[in-house]
């Protein structure tokens, strides 16, 4: 699949967490805790990543090892207003193609009410 496609695809995914966030009441210009995960093929892969993203100051990024699998998780302080959040998880997308690893999407807890 193209860098194209991944984008469009991500960018399709994105707006229905969105839809689903709006129906829960979600103030999407509150700052959150959103965590972006990629999925990696090793250990030294994940350590990588996860060195690339504390290096530049993307976010806080842990490698988490769950039997044989090894993920990053990128946690970021930010609203989700839809042209902030589909900025950030298309670049995140980009990052998991210059790295060969599968981003898995991005998750935060709504944000509503004070």
């Amino acid at each position: 699949m193209s860098v194209i496609s991944k984008l469009m695809e991500a960018s399709e995914a994105d707006t229905d967490v969105l839809r689903r966030l709006n129906a829960e009441g979600d103030d999407f210009s509150k700052f959150r805790e959103v965590d972006f995960t990629f999925k990696c093929e090793s250990k030294d892969k994940a350590d990588t990543v996860a060195g690339f993203l504390d290096d530049f100051q993307y976010g806080k990024a842990s490698v988490i090892v769950e039997e044989d699998l090894y993920m990053v998780q990128l946690l970021i302080e930010m609203p989700v207003t839809q042209n902030i959040l589909l900025c950030v998880s298309g670049f995140m997308t980009c990052i998991a193609e210059l790295y060969n690893v599968e981003i898995d999407g991005w998750g935060c807890i709504a944000q509503n009410g004070t």
